[in-house]
């Protein structure tokens, strides 16, 4: 976890001891079980458990949020503040391009573009704003409000929910697949201004975008 969330993350994470609890109430379960999505905490509460605290590195400390877990985003929103882990690593501003040049960024915008449709404007409703550095840099918009979406080069005509500041490479690797949105914001490669919640909702249309990408 220190690779993922810097030193001191460990206070905000459970012992490997609930992994090895929840496995045992498992393998209690009857064949038929087989197949569940389980979650360690969830699983531990039907077997009569109150009290978390023991799993806890530093009981007390507020946990960090399950980032692949997709319920609930504003509550994960909420506890990604309270955590200490802000969207926003360093305050620094990257250096951006001056203007758009053809190559990966501009495939990956036009693939995305033609992936859209009213469903996922619907689903989304939301702008999102990429201020990307390197390379084919520069700043970049997804636009899943006005119907049907739209993508583009420079600024959207409405304002952003969302910012996401990132490397060109890092960019492409997220939307291809290669690159978890979750994994890049928690090492720093990824910062996030804005609606949390929404950002989490653009991983989901990730998943669905990288057998083109």
């Amino acid at each position: 976890m220190d690779m993922l969330g810097g030193p001191g993350i460990e206070s905000q994470c459970r012992k490997v001891d609930i992994i090895a609890d929840a496995a045992y109430s498992i393998f209690q379960k009857p064949k038929s079980f087989t197949g569940n999505f389980v979650i360690d905490e969830n699983i531990l509460k039907e077997e009569g458990i109150e009290n978390f605290d023991v799993y806890a590195i530093k009981p007390g400390h507020p946990l960090q949020p399950d980032f692949f877990l997709d319920e609930y985003p504003e509550a994960v929103s909420k506890k990604v503040e309270s955590t200490g882990a802000v969207p926003e690593f360093k305050e620094e501003k990257l250096q951006l391009q001056p203007k758009p040049r053809s190559g990966a960024v501009e495939e990956t915008f036009r693939i995305v573009k033609d992936s859209l449709s009213d469903d996922v404007v619907k689903a989304t409703q939301a702008i999102y704003l990429f201020e990307l550095s390197g390379e084919d840099g520069g700043t970049w918009f997804l636009d899943l409000k006005s119907k049907g979406g739209n993508v583009g080069y420079g600024e959207p005509s409405d304002q952003a929910d969302v910012v996401m500041s990132m490397t060109t490479d890092d960019f492409v690797k997220m939307f291809s697949g290669k690159l978890k949105p979750t994994m890049a914001f928690m090492s720093g490669k990824l910062k996030i201004k804005g609606n949390m919640a929404l950002a989490i909702k653009l991983e989901k249309l990730m998943n669905q975008m990288n057998a083109r990408l």
